[in-house]
C-alpha cells in the first residue's frame, strides 16, 4: 500500500499480544466466522419476517418479497467485482468497512419508514454482505499455516449450518415477541462485535504489484448476466416457466454472458486483467471443483425446498413441527465439517468430497422408498452429513487452486456459485415436484433427479483432485 493513502484506507496492525500468539491463525478464523454466521442467519431470518413486512404496509405479496430479492441480487452481481477490488486495496479493508456497511444499512432496514426505502436499504446490507463473503474464506486461506486450511475452512463452514439451522427460530422469536423490525436491529449488536473483532484479529494484507485497472465494462456485464439469470430462476420458481418473465431475462443473461466471455479473452489478450477469472476457469481442478460445488448447493437447497411439501402436504404436519424437523439437516452438517476439514488437510481434498456425495446419492435413494418420518428424517442426517464432508473439502480445495493474489476474487466466484447453486436447486426441484399430480409422486421424482445430480458431483469431486498453486505476489503481512 502507498504511503500516501489516506489514514481511512490503511489496514491498522494487529496489537503484538495477538500478532504474536501461537493460536492468532484461529482468531483468524474466529473472526470471520461471526461474519459467516451472521450472513446465514440473516438470510433466513428475513424470509420469516415477509409476511410481518407485508402487512406493515400494506403491499402485495410480490411486492414484500423483493426484501428479500433486493438482497439476494446485489449481493450476487457484487461479489466478484468487490473481490477484485480487495485483491487490489487489502483484505481486512474491506472486510473490516463491508462489516460497518452491513451494520449501519441494517439499522436502516430496522427503522425503514417504507418499502422502498427498505428495498434501497437492503440493497446496501447487499452490498456489505458481499464484501464479508468475498473475503471470509479468502483470509482463511492466507492466515492458516499449511495443511490446515481444510479446518479452517470446516469451522467457518459450521458456523454457516449453525446460521442457517438457528435462523428459523430465532426469527419466529423476534417476529412474534418485537415485530418485523427486529430482526434487522438484531444485526447491530452483532455487527460492532464483528468490526471490532476484524480490527483487533484480522491481519494485514497488502499488494506488492501496483494495482491493475479496474474493469468497468467487466463489471456491468456481469452485473447484467447474474440478475437477469437469477430473475429467470425466480420466475421458475414461481411457476412461470413458459412465460416471458422466464424467457426473457434468459436471453438477456444469455447475451450478457456471451459479451462478458469475449469481452474477457479480449482484455486477458491484451494483457490486462479481466473480472471474469478466465486464468482461474483454464485450470481443470478449479473448474471441476466449482462444477461440483454448484450441484452439491443445488441438491442440498432443492431438498431444502421440497421437504416441507411431504411434511405438510402429505404427512400433514403443521409448519413449526416441519421447520424443527427440518433442523436434522443444518445440525448433521454443523457436526461432521470440522472432521471435514482435517480429512482434507491430511488426505487431501478427494475422499471427503467424493464420499460426502456419494453419501447424498444415498440419502436421496433412501427418500425415494417411502415418505414416512423415518425415511425423511433418515435421508436428512445422511445428507447433512455427506454436506458436512463435502462443503468444507471443496471449499478448500477450490481456494487451494488459486494463488494467493486471486484469493478474495477465488472467493467472490464460490460465493456467486453457491448463490446460483441455491436457485437452480429450488428451479429444478420446483418443476419435477410440479409435474406429479399427487405428493408423493412429486416426492420421489424430485428425490430421484437430486439422487442422478448428486451422483454427477461425486464424479466431478473425484476429477477435481490436483495440487495447490504456489502463492503469488498477495503477501500476507502478517501485522
Amino acid at each position: 500500500m502507498s504511503d500516501d493513502r489516506s489514514r481511512f484506507l490503511r489496514e491498522p496492525a494487529r496489537p503484538e499480544r495477538i500478532r504474536t500468539h501461537p493460536n492468532a491463525h484461529w482468531f483468524v478464523v474466529g473472526s470471520v466466522s461471526v461474519g459467516a454466521f451472521m450472513g446465514q442467519l440473516d438470510a433466513s431470518i428475513v424470509t420469516l419476517a415477509t409476511p410481518a413486512i407485508q402487512r406493515a404496509f400494506s403491499v402485495s405479496l410480490a411486492t414484500a418479497s423483493w426484501v428479500a430479492l433486493s438482497y439476494l441480487l446485489t449481493l450476487v452481481a457484487a461479489v466478484i467485482p468487490i473481490g477484485r477490488m480487495a485483491d487490489m486495496l487489502g483484505r481486512k479493508l474491506v472486510y473490516v468497512y463491508g462489516f460497518g456497511l452491513f451494520t449501519l444499512a441494517s439499522a436502516a432496514c430496522a427503522f425503514a419508514p417504507s418499502i422502498a426505502v427498505l428495498d434501497a436499504a437492503r440493497v446496501l446490507q447487499g452490498i456489505g454482505a458481499a464484501m464479508l463473503q468475498a473475503n471470509s474464506v479468502a483470509l482463511i486461506r492466507i492466515a492458516m499455516p499449511e495443511g490446515t486450511v481444510g479446518r479452517g475452512i470446516g469451522v467457518q463452514a459450521v458456523s454457516q449450518a449453525l446460521g442457517l439451522a438457528l435462523g428459523p427460530s430465532v426469527g419466529g422469536i423476534l417476529v412474534h415477541a418485537w415485530g418485523w423490525r427486529s430482526v434487522f436491529l438484531v444485526n447491530v449488536p452483532a455487527g460492532i462485535i464483528g468490526i471490532a473483532l476484524g480490527l483487533i484479529l484480522l491481519p494485514r494484507t497488502r499488494a506488492t504489484h501496483s494495482a491493475r485497472g479496474w474493469d468497468a465494462p467487466g463489471v456491468v456485464l456481469l452485473a447484467v448476466t447474474t440478475v437477469t439469470a437469477l430473475l429467470a430462476l425466480t420466475a421458475v420458481e414461481h411457476g412461470s416457466i413458459l412465460r416471458t418473465a422466464v424467457a426473457l431475462p434468459a436471453v438477456i443473461a444469455i447475451t450478457a454472458g456471451a459479451a462478458l466471455g469475449l469481452h474477457s479473452v479480449r482484455r486477458q489478450r491484451g494483457g490486462t486483467d479481466a473480472l471474469l477469472p478466465l486464468d482461474l476457469l483454464s485450470n481443470p481442478h478449479f473448474r471441476a471443483s466449482l462444477a461440483a460445488g454448484l450441484l452439491s448447493y443445488l441438491v442440498l437447497f432443492g431438498t431444502l425446498f421440497i421437504t416441507p411439501f411431504v411434511l405438510e402436504q402429505g404427512l400433514g404436519w403443521n409448519p413449526s413441527a416441519a421447520g424443527l424437523f427440518l433442523t436434522l439437516l443444518p445440525a448433521a452438517i454443523a457436526s461432521v465439517t470440522p472432521f471435514a476439514g482435517r480429512i482434507a488437510d491430511r488426505r487431501g481434498s478427494t475422499l471427503p468430497t467424493t464420499l460426502g456425495m456419494a453419501l447424498a446419492a444415498i440419502a436421496f435413494a433412501v427418500a425415494s422408498w417411502g415418505t414416512s418420518a423415518a425415511h425423511v428424517g433418515a435421508a436428512l442426517v445422511l445428507l447433512g452429513i455427506g454436506s458436512g464432508l463435502f462443503t468444507p473439502a471443496n471449499n478448500a480445495a477450490i481456494m487451494l487452486h488459486a494463488p494467493h493474489e486471486r484469493a478474495s476474487i477465488a472467493g467472490g466466484v464460490l460465493n456467486m456459485t453457491r448463490a446460483f447453486g441455491t436457485g437452480l436447486g429450488v428451479a429444478v426441484v420446483s418443476v419435477v415436484y410440479s409435474r406429479s399430480g399427487t405428493t408423493d409422486g412429486g416426492f420421489r421424482a424430485a428425490v430421484l433427479t437430486l439422487m442422478v445430480l448428486a451422483g454427477i458431483a461425486a464424479v466431478l469431486a473425484v476429477r477435481a483432485s490436483g495440487p495447490a498453486l504456489a502463492s503469488g505476489p498477495f503477501e500476507y503481512v502478517g501485522e
